[in-house]
This record gives C-alpha cells, sequence and structure tokens, in this order.
C-alpha cells in the first residue's frame, strides 16, 4: 500500500487493554453458548468452571495479538501488512498453545497470520479494496447498467420461451406450432374480462 504520510505512534497498552475487553466478552459469550448445548448440565457457573479456558484463550490471543501489532508497528515506523502479519502469528500461536504441541503453534499462528494480513492488504474488506471516493456511485452503476443490459429479445433467444419467461404473442405462436408440427387445433381461451 503507498505510504499515506509521516507515522503516528500507537498506544500500544491502551489498545491492547481495548481489545482484552472486547475480544474478552466475545470469549465468555462463547463460553456461555458451549455452557448452554453442553450435554451435562453445569449450572450458571459452568460458563467460567468448565468452559472458562474457552473466555481466556479469547481474552490472551486478543492482547497478544493487538499488542504484537502496534509494538511492530512502533518499532517499524510503518503501518502496513507486515504488522498484522507479526500480531496474527503471535495470536493464532496463543490458540495453539491449547494442543501443547510445536506444530499446533506453527500452524495456527501461520494460519492466523495469513489471513490477517490477506485481510489487511485488501483494504479491511470482504469485497476488495474500496470504491473511489471522487466517484458518483450513481454515475457508476448507470455505467455498469450500460455495459450489462440486453435486450429481453436476445435474452428470450438466447434462453427460449416457457418456464415463465414469455414474450408477447407466445399463444399465438404456441397454437401455430402444434398445428404445424401434430396438426391439432387449438382454439383461443376467451379473453379474460
Amino acid at each position: 500500500m503507498a505510504d499515506e504520510g509521516p507515522y503516528h505512534p500507537k498506544d500500544t497498552i491502551g489498545r491492547s487493554v481495548k481489545s482484552a475487553a472486547v475480544l474478552g466478552s466475545a470469549g465468555v459469550f462463547v463460553a456461555a453458548t458451549q455452557n448452554t448445548l453442553a450435554r451435562q448440565n453445569y449450572g450458571v457457573m459452568g460458563v467460567f468452571t468448565k468452559f472458562g479456558a474457552t473466555a481466556g484463550y479469547f481474552t490472551a490471543m486478543g492482547t497478544i495479538y493487538e499488542f504484537t501489532r502496534c509494538s511492530a508497528a512502533n518499532l517499524r515506523r510503518k503501518d502496513d501488512t507486515w504488522n498484522e502479519a507479526i500480531g496474527g502469528f503471535f495470536g493464532g500461536a496463543v490458540v495453539g498453545l491449547r494442543y501443547r504441541s510445536i506444530p499446533a503453534i506453527v500452524g495456527f499462528g501461520v494460519g492466523l497470520s495469513t489471513i490477517l494480513a490477506t485481510f489487511h492488504y485488501t483494504g479491511h474488506t470482504i469485497g476488495g479494496l474500496r470504491k473511489d471516493p471522487d466517484v458518483d456511485q450513481v454515475e457508476r452503476v448507470e455505467q455498469y447498467r450500460r455495459n450489462w443490459r440486453h435486450p429481453s429479445e436476445e435474452t428470450v433467444e438466447h434462453l427460449g420461451e416457457g418456464r415463465g419467461i414469455y414474450m408477447p404473442g407466445y399463444e399465438d405462436r404456441r397454437r401455430q406450432l402444434l398445428k404445424d408440427k401434430y396438426g391439432y387445433e387449438i382454439t383461443a381461451p376467451p379473453a379474460p374480462r
């Protein structure tokens, strides 16, 4: 991505605490969902006693990801995709710690790092880069319509009539086709009033 001016240092601790609060809340929600769906009744406190590790992993992952990302940005004095990759690796490694094996730690780290770096590289949108703010959106949509709109006759020619697609005069053409092909004379139904 293009350099957008001078680098502004990030508040590493403040952002880490905010990330811990947000992802910790999400972790408690997931733990509550696990407690609700469990076969055995653990009670209300089961969210913390039985499934509390889930909330802990969410909190740790979010905190370490944000702390590492902001620290990397402050140390490198750049705000780019590599910061997301570094933070994503360490955040994913926390998830891998649950399995207590080096391949899991590295695998989860690389996986989350790849996802987050790709998401940052594409402009933080699933649909791709953001649209140009200087272009009028109404004109952009009209241009798109002009490029892709086809006359209905052309569409019917490609698809054929039937299955809910009928051009004017379909009943007359159908009667004539049945008469020519099979010799049946079909009388027209009375017009609706």
